[in-house]
């Protein structure tokens, strides 16, 4: 596998535990409604996808949830990335 098919996941695990930690710090709102987040890949253009657990998997607002609290959350945590989007296939 070239480098260019790696995921940032496999040799950046410093970028990885950032978004981790930003997504930690969303998390207790998630459960709270009874939701959770999982990082699934970052890809190598810098995208984070992400699957959102629980109720928050077929809330009919986690669009919001994940454009207005999970993607904020980290792009202000770590500028790098350039977009958090939904997982399609993990």
């Amino acid at each position: 596998m070239s480098l260019s098919e790696k995921t940032i996941q496999e040799h950046d695990s410093q970028l990885y535990q950032r978004v981790e930690n930003a997504l930690e710090s969303i998390r207790p709102y998630l459960k709270t409604d009874g939701g959770d987040v999982r990082l699934v890949n970052i890809t190598t253009d810098f995208i984070a996808e992400i699957e959102l657990l629980g109720n928050c998997s077929s809330c009919h607002i986690s669009g919001m949830t994940l454009k207005a609290g999970v993607e904020q959350a980290v792009l202000n945590a770590v500028p790098e990335i350039k977009a958090v989007v939904p997982a399609l296939n993990f």
